[in-house]
């Protein structure tokens, strides 16, 4: 079944943890980039789309908040989705929740289309606009 927000389950094991006895901050986003490829992997029509037209996503900034801390052993759920598609970039959500329903860390990443070919970025169009456009949900799709 295909949705437009990802959910991927993650336990927080030993090698996450910084000295502190907490996940490392670096390892957030790992979790975050789980997200992504799960939420690609549920939209394969989106990267066959991409792939004939030769483009390719890529990331060009990234704003995360840190939260709370995450220890050894907590279950998280990565959520993932995209929340704004514009010409030339879009917006990818993550946020990441402890099974107790505790907002660990959220994130907000843009990228753009990469013309493989030319190796610049590309106005997001045609197909791939729609299809973005089409899997787009409001933040408070996160919260329910």
């Amino acid at each position: 079944m295909t949705t437009s927000l990802s959910r991927v389950p993650l336990r927080v094991r030993g090698y996450h943890l910084d000295g502190y006895g907490h996940v490392n901050n670096a390892r957030y986003l790992e979790f975050m980039e789980e997200g992504r490829w799960d939420f690609f992997d549920q939209h394969p029509a989106l990267i066959k789309e991409l792939h004939e037209a030769g483009r390719a996503f890529v990331v060009v900034n990234l704003n995360i908040d840190y939260l709370a801390a995450a220890r050894q052993g907590d279950d998280l759920e990565i959520m993932t989705g995209i929340v704004e598609v514009g010409d030339r970039s879009a917006i990818c959500h993550h946020r990441i929740v402890r099974k107790d329903g505790k907002l660990i860390a959220q994130a907000d990443l843009t990228f753009v289309l990469l013309d493989m070919r030319a190796n610049k970025a590309t106005a997001i169009e045609d197909e791939v606009r729609e299809t973005l456009t089409a899997l787009t949900v409001a933040k408070e799709a996160f919260a329910a």
